[in-house]
């Protein structure tokens, strides 16, 4: 693979995967795909999800509140979360199955208890910077392919700000996997086409 590109594999955890606080369905199946995936790149960089107990995105902060109930917090809309990944439980740790021990960088978010973080960029106030964007113009990185968990949001989120800061991004669909909750699939993919973002299947088998 060219020096200039590099893959962003986004929150593969157990807590996103089948039996997890917040599963995604199927979302194990895409890691020996990742891992395969990986080879291919000299520069891998993960995202690990890891927030404090108290979170504001989880509903638990909210009395009366429910999962995927939507509230309005001081920077937007913010849909209230199963509370998941967790700092220092299992369910935070990265998937015990992905086996890529030449990243470069294991990047956390999610960790300022009064902002989520969906992108590996900018937390959801959009202007708090995780300094991914630094890290990769000193690689001499340009163009980024993402893969992970999800589709519609941790992927989706880093694409589009992938691409507000100047890289080139490609998603590999079939690396990745969706919530898909209340239409927010077709919406991503949506946004994503208007911002530029390359959608690819791998040439890899399942």
């Amino acid at each position: 693979m060219q020096k200039h590109a590099a893959l962003l594999v986004i929150d593969v955890q157990p807590d996103f995967c089948p039996g997890g606080a917040l599963a995604v369905p199927d979302g194990d199946a895409i890691i020996p795909l990742i891992n395969r995936l990986a080879t291919r790149f000299e520069t891998v960089i993960l995202t690990q999800d890891w927030h404090p107990a108290d979170h504001i995105s989880f509903a638990a902060s909210h009395p009366g509140k429910q999962p995927f109930e939507m509230i309005e917090l001081p920077y937007g809309k913010q849909v209230l979360w199963p509370s998941h990944c967790v700092m220092g439980t299992p369910g935070a740790a990265l998937h015990p199955a992905l086996d890529i021990p030449h990243a470069r960088m294991i990047l956390r978010k999610g960790g300022n208890r009064l902002v989520d973080s969906y992108s590996a960029f900018l937390e959801a106030d959009r202007a708090s910077k995780t300094g991914l964007d630094g890290y990769l113009r000193s690689l001499g990185i340009t163009d980024l392919y993402l893969c992970g968990l999800a589709t519609d949001f941790c992927v989706a989120w880093s694409a589009e700000d992938a691409r507000a800061f100047g890289f080139n991004a490609t998603i590999i669909e079939d690396a990745c996997r969706a919530i898909d909750l209340n239409g927010s699939l077709a919406a991503a993919w949506a946004k994503l086409a208007a911002a530029g973002v390359a959608r690819i299947s791998s040439t890899l088998p399942a």
